[in-house]
C-alpha cells in the first residue's frame, strides 16, 4: 500500500475514535478557559505578560493534546491491531509516517484554532491591558500554539510507540509537564530553557529572559519529538508487533 491509502486508513481510525475527537475538543476548551481566567488578572500568575495571559492555558490544553498523541498510537498495540495494520501496510515506515501526518494535521488545524480563538477571548477579557500586545506578537502566538500543541501530540505519539501504552506515556508526560518541568526550572537556572515544553512556550510569550527566542524555541522543541519519533520509528521496525 502507499503512503496516500495509507493515510487515509489512519485517519479514518482516529475519526472513529470518539476518545480521540473527544481530545481535540478539550485542547479548545481546556486552553480556552484557563486563558480567559488568567487574562482576567494578568498580573497574577503571567507577571503581567498580556500575551502569555492570552495563552496561559496552553499548560492544561497540552495535556489533551499529548493524550490524542499517545491514544492514537498506543491503542495499535491492543487486540493484535497493529499486526492488522502491518498486514495492510507492511513496510512498517511507511505506516508510521503515515500515522504521525494522520495525529499532526488534525492536532494543528485545532491548535491554530484554539490560538486565533484564545486571541480573541484575550482581547476582549484584557481590555485596555491587550492594547501591549501588537498585531505580529497576536499572530506569532496564535502560529506558535498551532506548531506547539503539535510538536507536543507528536512528542507523544513517538514516546507511546516505544512504550507500548498510552497510560505510560501520559503518567510519564503529564506530571513532568505540569509540575517536574517548573521544579526544575526554578533549580537549574538556563539548562530547562532546552526542555520541549519551556522552549516550545517561549514562542507565547511577549517578552523573555532565557537563551531561547520564539522560533529557536520551537526549534528546540521540534528537536525532541524529532528524536521521540525516532525513537518509536526505530521501536515499530526492530520489535514484534
Amino acid at each position: 500500500m502507499s503512503f496516500t491509502p495509507a493515510l487515509h486508513a489512519e485517519w479514518i481510525k482516529i475519526r472513529t475514535l470518539r476518545s480521540l475527537t473527544g481530545s481535540l475538543g478539550a485542547v479548545l476548551l481546556a486552553t480556552t478557559v484557563f486563558s480567559a481566567l488568567a487574562s482576567s488578572d494578568p498580573g497574577g500568575s503571567t507577571g503581567g505578560d498580556s500575551l502569555f495571559a492570552t495563552f496561559f492555558g496552553i499548560s492544561f490544553g497540552q495535556v489533551a493534546a499529548i493524550a490524542f498523541g499517545a491514544t492514537a498510537v498506543s491503542s495499535e498495540f491492543q487486540g493484535g491491531a497493529l499486526r492488522v495494520s502491518l498486514s495492510a501496510v507492511p513496510r512498517r515506515g511507511r505506516w508510521f509516517a503515515a500515522k504521525a501526518t494522520a495525529i499532526a494535521a488534525p492536532v494543528l488545524a485545532v491548535g491554530l484554532l484554539t490560538g486565533f480563538v484564545n486571541l480573541a477571548v484575550g482581547d476582549a477579557v484584557l481590555g485596555s491591558a491587550g492594547d501591549k500586545i501588537t498585531w505580529t506578537q497576536g499572530l506569532r502566538g496564535a502560529v506558535g500554539c498551532g506548531i506547539y500543541l503539535t510538536l507536543m501530540a507528536l512528542f507523544a505519539a513517538g514516546l507511546s510507540a516505544v512504550l507500548r501504552s498510552g497510560v505510560a506515556t501520559l503518567s510519564i508526560l503529564v506530571p513532568f509537564l505540569l509540575i517536574a518541568s517548573f521544579v526544575i526550572g526554578d533549580m537549574s537556572g538556563g539548562v530547562a530553557d532546552f526542555l520541549p515544553d519551556r522552549a516550545g512556550q517561549v514562542v507565547l510569550h511577549g517578552t523573555w529572559d532565557g537563551i531561547l527566542g520564539p522560533w529557536s524555541g520551537l526549534a528546540v522543541c521540534g528537536l525532541w519529538t524529532a528524536a521521540a519519533l525516532g525513537a518509536g520509528a526505530w521501536s515499530v521496525r526492530r520489535r514484534d508487533a
